[in-house]
């Protein structure tokens, strides 16, 4: 039909062999991180201290992520990007130490925070580079490729990680393992740097701009933000897939805590975390059809029909899950949450990638990445005051299908959100 940018001769599989193997990698490291964190025997994890590592990884991201989008529109995007992957490499060299000694404390924490900051500019950077490599009809088959290709190889890196350190750990105590990870994860990050050098220098740009910019950081964001108005459906859809990433960031802590202290023995730790390995599994199951499907969906609906359809399908699963809480309703709502959520994921993207000028789009990828993690923290923070340690409430499923029905019915509103479309 067209509409997937995978021909011989294609230049796509260079920007996703960089994001992929990253991802890939960045799922090692959280597996690694989440069995140290969360699911380790002297370390049981409530609501709040689950809902509070969410928190300290994602904010600090929010206050830098507006000079994130001044250096991605003035310099090499490709530099940036391998750079920040070699900075990667050595944090986490450090990290394995401190995880290896059992240090819980604030320097671990500050070097956590590098770690993830960083991922956030390479993926804000990869964003806003990929429309210079596909045709406009591609973008929507693209971002599927790239963005739910790179969740789904996070799922794939976490279980990798899982079944290395439940190895590892057979004959050496459980920190010393998570560490191995982190060095694994380390070496793949350093491979995802060398993968760069595929990709010229301005190849994915910023495109020579026609006039300099003066002002800096948050002034940018404003000016991005500006032009975002100019597009108000892109704006809608920000908000519109913020909204659906704070319901999922909820719905995975609840799913984090049924599994480490319902469905499985809180003195067994390892049982949870392979339950709840299972869990994203499924969901990452649900993502990848929720990719593969959109570019049809938007080619019979378009763009923005094809948003709120999906955002009224992740509610029926979500009432279900309430009305009922146990292991297979679990599951089952988080593979059909999770495709909706892609597909609106993929969609806005394209649709913001295809409106907004390169000269913008640096700095419009880092408003985009604050506005979702300030959902999800949002998100996180909602469900520590909603959720019980051990998980189990019919209020919290409900909340979020409200969310979303609102997000439908008004933020989504046809006469509003698609009253600049082109699709």
């Amino acid at each position: 039909m067209g509409i997937w940018p995978v021909s011989k001769g294609s230049r796509l599989n260079r920007i996703l062999t960089v994001r992929w193997s990253g991802q890939l990698t960045d799922g090692l490291f959280q597996s690694a991180l989440a069995s140290f964190v969360l699911f380790s025997p002297e370390r049981a994890p409530d609501a709040v201290s689950a809902a509070l590592a969410f928190a300290v990884v994602l904010l600090p991201y929010s206050l830098i992520g507006p000079y994130v989008g001044t250096f991605l529109d003035r310099f090499s995007r490709q530099r940036i990007i391998r750079n920040c992957n070699y900075i990667r490499a050595i944090n986490l060299l450090i990290i394995a130490y401190l995880v290896n000694i059992g240090s819980t404390g604030i320097i671990l924490t500050i070097f956590v925070l590098l770690a993830f900051g960083v991922n956030r500019l390479i993926l804000a950077g990869l964003s806003a580079g990929l429309p210079l490599l596909v045709k406009k009809e591609e973008l929507i088959a693209a971002n599927a490729l790239a963005v739910t290709g790179g969740t789904i190889w996070v799922v794939i890196g976490g279980g990798i990680g899982i079944a290395a350190k439940n190895f590892v750990s057979q004959n050496y105590g459980a920190d010393f393992a998570d560490s191995m990870v982190i060095l694994l994860a380390a070496f793949g990050f350093t491979v995802a740097a060398l993968s760069c050098f595929r990709l010229e220098k301005m190849e994915i740009g910023p495109l020579p701009h026609e006039q300099p910019y003066e002002n800096h950081g948050f002034k940018e964001i404003l000016e991005g933000l500006k032009i975002l108005k100019l597009h108000p459906d892109t704006l809608r859809g920000i908000t519109a897939v913020a909204m659906q990433r704070s319901g999922i960031t909820a719905l995975t802590l609840m799913a984090l805590l049924l599994e480490r202290n319902t469905f499985n023995d809180p003195l067994d730790p390892d049982a949870g975390l392979a339950g709840f390995g299972m869990a994203l599994a499924i969901a990452g199951i649900g993502i990848g059809l929720g990719a593969i499907i959109s570019p049809y969906g938007v080619l019979k609906f378009g763009r923005h029909r094809w948003m709120r359809l999906l955002m009224f399908g992740c509610i029926p699963p979500l009432l279900i899950y309430a009305y009922q809480v146990n292991e297979f309703t679990m599951i089952g709502s988080a593979f059909l949450v999770g495709l909706c959520g892609q597909g609106i994921k993929v969609t806005n993207d394209a649709l913001v990638q295809s409106k907004i000028k390169d000269e913008y789009r640096g700095r419009v990828f880092a408003f985009y990445d604050i506005t979702v993690n300030a959902g999800i923290v949002t998100g996180a923070i909602g469900a520590a005051f909603l959720l019980p340690d051990n998980g189990v409430t019919s209020i919290l499923p409900i909340i979020i299908a409200i969310i979303y029905l609102f997000a439908a019915l008004l933020l989504m509103k046809k006469s509003k959100f698609s009253a600049a479309a082109t699709n």
